[in-house]
């Protein structure tokens, strides 16, 4: 019996980290800077949309700064407490994110439908004023997460919230023209429950995954059955059993398995089995695999083998 163990500790796996960092950095500050703008004016101007809208960027910086400081805490160095580090930070962060974000949309449509219920007087043009610089401070910030949005929940978390922000925005910016024209005071109301709607949509995804990868559960780019096909296509192997993936964090992904190998294996090919099994699993979105081999009569008596039987049963 036999253990191979491929480790690769670095969280990044294509994210530039300095680039990264520094999207998150400039992201909190801009939006800090545009809530303090956007709930000031909704104040003065008792504008719902503007408020509701302030309310959700200033979710967006606390998500932004509990996503930069899951980042910071990846990157450290494992210990003799958790040998893995600390990259499940990024998980935890991204469900965090998606609880303060329904967190949120509950607060909007309840002060929404409270005011469409009891219209209030705004003025159109400043709410379109405002939100037209929403427009440019979200777009802006969102297309410096553009280019890792599919390497990293958090990142594609940061980047789903600030380009819907923008084009709530877009819809801020028509009505409030539109209620300067024809004093459609509800259609301040209405764009909130539009925001609830949009935020909804794009939080739901974010927290299935994170849901998923809290639990343990295959993350969504690897899929368990093309790595146990390719595990089983490796000349020398017979079966494959124990085939466990998860995420260690929200961009790498850990395998372990027991392989089977045919009485015909000699000892000698059983390093390039291994390293075939790592190079294919790497291929399919795994970097860190873990790898047991035995022998076709070898019987199996772990509880949680799911399929039951000898080790080299098919």
């Amino acid at each position: 019996m036999s253990h191979n163990h491929n480790h690769n500790h670095n969280y990044s796996h294509g994210i530039d980290m300095a680039r990264t960092s520094r999207a998150f950095t400039v992201g909190i500050v801009l939006n800090i800077v545009f809530v303090a703008i956007e709930a000031a004016a909704g104040f003065i101007m008792g504008s719902l949309a503007l408020l509701t809208d302030a309310g959700h960027n200033l979710a967006d910086v606390a998500s932004l700064v509990i996503a930069l400081l899951a980042l910071k805490l990846a990157t450290a160095k494992p210990s003799a407490r958790y040998t893995y580090g600390y990259k499940k930070a990024t998980i935890l962060a991204a469900l965090v994110n998606a609880v303060i974000l329904l967190a949120a949309i509950g607060g909007i449509v309840y002060e929404a439908v409270e005011r469409m219920l009891t219209p209030v007087p705004v003025e159109g043009g400043v709410v379109a004023v405002v939100a037209g610089v929403g427009i440019v401070v979200n777009a802006v910030t969102a297309l410096m997460f553009f280019r890792d949005k599919d390497k990293d929940l958090n990142v594609k978390g940061a980047y789903l919230h600030l380009a819907a922000d923008a084009l709530v925005s877009v819809g801020v910016v028509a009505a409030g023209i539109v209620i300067t024209f024809t004093a459609w005071y509800w259609l301040d109301s209405a764009i909130s429950l539009a925001v609830a709607v949009i935020i909804f949509v794009g939080t739901w995804s974010l927290l299935k995954d994170s849901v998923r990868l809290s639990l343990d559960g295959v993350p969504q780019n690897v899929s368990i059955g093309a790595v146990k096909e390719k595990i089983l296509s490796v000349p020398g192997v017979m079966d494959i059993h124990h085939l466990h993936v998860w995420g260690l964090s929200t961009t790498q992904a850990a395998l372990t398995c027991h392989v089977v190998l045919r009485d015909e294996v000699s000892l000698t090919e059983v390093s390039r089995i291994k390293a075939d099994i790592r190079a294919g699993a790497a291929l399919l979105g795994v970097q860190h695999s873990t790898v047991e081999v035995e022998p076709s009569s070898e019987k199996c008596n772990d509880s949680d083998d799911h399929e039951g039987g000898r080790c080299g049963s098919r």
